[in-house]
């Protein structure tokens, strides 16, 4: 009886065989990879723009009143409270985290895609011999259509913290400008923002790109040998480094972005001759206005960026990006 019980049936194993352990999950690859680049960049811009919109707030009232607040950043700090209370410096925190939410997953998924669409049509070893060049065309393309999405919701944290009573927060903000200026109203800054953003991009992926290849070499190592401390520690320098770079080559735009959306333009003035005007009255001086607390800032920034996007899409698996650097993984 026992040996009938536990004796092997004849054929059982061809018609239900016991079944191998799981095999390691394949990496992700096409849509389901930039997806994962995408959602990462997106937490990882939503997260630290979020967490500096204080910051943001007196950077952006030393620009737009430099009459009033012309004392740097930390006495900048303490008149807006003094002034409005400790919520004030929350002001636009709706906007900005829903603005680079959106930019961050289309800047970071599109700069990955680019980047390898790139090397695709010129071939590994021409990009690897020219990636600066790859870095500089990929994060630009990226950020040209970044900032499609981006530019309502910057318009609409602008005028939010240029003028407190404009509106109770992002939905009022944004319905207000639709109303009153239509379309026109949330893009009437899409020539600056393409200015600033750009060119800060480029700067920040080809200098943070440059700047960890030349960090990963000092440890002596290759990359595939550091632990994940080591190279979060990397992303995070290489984005200090990346983000003060950044910051100094935008700063005139930026400045500039901040006038153009805080009033309206008169009748039949073009966004051109508006940037003319305005850049002729600021002057040297007062394009740069706001720039020490703009360093904090994107410093800061950039480098909690570069740590939050390598750490979580190491967590979502995706690790599939190509790399170009001099010294491979």
């Amino acid at each position: 009886m026992s040996a009938l019980m536990f004796s092997p049936v004849k054929g059982a194993s061809a018609q239900y065989p016991i079944q191998a352990p799981l095999e390691t999950k394949a990496n992700p690859t096409g849509i389901d990879l930039y997806s994962r680049f995408a959602l990462a960049g997106a937490l990882g811009c939503a997260i630290t723009h979020g967490a500096m919109t204080p910051v943001d707030v007196v950077k952006t009232r030393i620009q737009l009143q430099p009459e009033v607040y012309n004392r740097g950043m930390i006495a900048g700090f303490r008149q807006v409270v003094a002034k409005e209370g400790g919520g004030a410096l929350l002001t636009g925190l709706g906007p900005t985290i829903g603005g680079y939410f959106l930019q961050g997953a289309l800047k970071f998924g599109g700069y990955e895609f680019w980047k390898k669409t790139i090397i695709d049509q010129v071939g590994y070893e021409t990009a690897q011999q020219n990636r600066t060049s790859v870095y500089l065309g990929a994060s630009a393309i990226a950020e040209f259509f970044a900032d499609i999405a981006l530019c309502p919701l910057e318009a609409t944290r602008i005028r939010l913290v240029s003028e407190p009573t404009f509106a109770n927060g992002l939905f009022g903000g944004f319905a207000r400008i639709a109303k009153e200026e239509g379309f026109k109203g949330f893009y009437s800054g899409f020539g600056p923002i393409l200015f600033k953003q750009i060119p800060y991009t480029m700067a920040k992926f080809a200098v943070f790109e440059v700047a960890f290849e030349n960090l990963v070499k000092m440890t002596g190592k290759t990359k595939d040998q550091l632990a994940p401390g080591t190279i979060t520690s990397l992303n995070l320098g290489g984005g200090v480094i990346a983000g003060l770079a950044a910051a100094f080559i935008s700063q005139p735009a930026d400045t500039l972005l901040s006038k153009i959306n805080k009033t309206k333009a008169a009748p039949g003035e073009g966004t051109t001759s508006r940037l003319i005007n305005m850049s002729k009255e600021l002057g040297v001086r007062g394009l740069f206005g706001g720039l020490g607390a703009r360093f904090f800032m994107i410093g800061t920034l950039t480098a909690g960026q570069f740590g939050l996007y390598g750490s979580i899409k190491s967590a979502l698996g995706a690790t599939g990006a190509i790399d170009i650097a001099k010294v491979q993984k």
